[in-house]
């Protein structure tokens, strides 16, 4: 039997490939019968407009497991946002998971109890974009979840690594802002 997990945190950014692609999820994983449970559990009945929360799926009735709720970062408005969240972005997400499983990071005996709440980031500038790159959007979403569920999993980055390079990093958009672009 492995060892309980209460909750663990997670994020990543896969860029890198044609516009709009971007992807930035933020997963919480624990188990279902702890506090990510209650979470899991009141999110998905405590719908928001524009913030709509879905289990990750890999068709319109297969839900994968460990049990995942999608959460959109970007209020949802339009149709075509819409489609492509509850379409290539989901079917993305449930690939990660499944993923981390087979990789190892998720133990696979523990699917059925853990839960995963994932913020997840599509870019709002698919909505004006005259063609979306489905693959590319597709693999780089698959990735940043499993690497999210992976740095989660495994304390990355550790307090160690953020206490030793605190002051070598600046945040991307603070620099901008230094430098008048924003």
């Amino acid at each position: 039997m492995s060892e309980r997990i209460i909750l663990r945190a997670g994020e990543a950014l896969v860029a890198g490939g044609p516009p709009n692609t971007a992807a930035e999820p933020e997963v919480i994983i624990g188990e279902l019968d702890g506090p990510v449970g209650t979470a899991l559990a009141t999110l998905t009945g405590d719908q928001v407009v524009g913030h709509s929360r879905v289990f990750a799926l890999l068709n319109t009735d297969i839900m994968v497991r460990p049990v995942t709720l999608c959460v959109s970062k970007v209020s949802v408005e339009t149709s075509k946002y819409t489609s492509i969240l509850m379409g290539t972005v989901q079917f993305a997400i449930a690939n990660g998971v499944l993923d981390a499983v087979r990789l190892g990071y998720i133990p696979k005996e523990k699917a059925n109890d853990l839960g995963i709440i994932c913020s997840v980031w599509l870019s709002p500038g698919v909505i004006e974009a005259e063609t979306v790159d489905h693959k590319a959007l597709f693999e780089i979403q698959r990735k940043g979840m499993t690497e999210a569920i992976r740095k989660a999993m495994t304390n990355e980055p550790s307090i160690d690594w953020l206490l030793e390079n605190q002051d070598k990093i600046v945040h991307k958009y603070y620099q901008m802002g230094l430098d008048g672009k924003i």
